[in-house]
């Protein structure tokens, strides 16, 4: 399969029944997308394709031959400045034990860009397929819309 994660082409071998989160964790090397639930119920393993977000644990690697896949390690900017939505997640203190945090993250960077942070009512509805049991919505709300904001 040839796609390019992370801004980087990359070729890699797959099988035609692995999952674009396996696929992505275990032969590109990326364990930022977590494996939680595995059927598309947490967002946990929420990744951006070709600008887009889903939930890389129900679609198959295959089917996204020459897409642009971006995980939560391809964010940060060179030299390692974080992505603004990273940021605002420590500014705000958006996380607590950290398991949902790259899907989070990723969802809120789609929603952004998607046009769906207007109001922290819109942010909670357009994020709602992603899950923190810790309960950090509030902080997490508040870190998009700075970010949707200040964009």
């Amino acid at each position: 399969m040839r796609a390019e994660i992370n801004g980087e082409p990359r070729e890699i071998v797959v099988d035609t029944r692995t999952s674009l989160l396996d696929m992505l964790r275990e032969r590109a090397g990326l364990p930022g997308t977590k494996k939680a639930c595995d059927h598309g119920a947490c967002g946990a393993c929420t990744v951006l394709v070709d600008g887009r977000r889903i939930n890389s644990c129900l679609t198959l690697a295959v089917m996204h031959e020459g897409a642009q896949i971006t995980t939560i390690e391809g964010l940060a900017g060179s030299g390692g400045r974080l992505h603004p939505l990273q940021q605002a997640f420590i500014d705000e203190d958006a996380f607590q034990c950290g398991y949902c945090t790259a899907g989070q993250i990723m969802s809120g960077v789609g929603c952004i860009a998607e046009g769906h942070a207007g109001s922290p009512a819109e942010i909670r509805e357009w994020m709602s397929g992603n899950i923190c049991r810790c309960g950090a919505y509030p902080n997490i709300v508040k870190a998009v819309a700075t970010v949707a904001r200040d964009r």
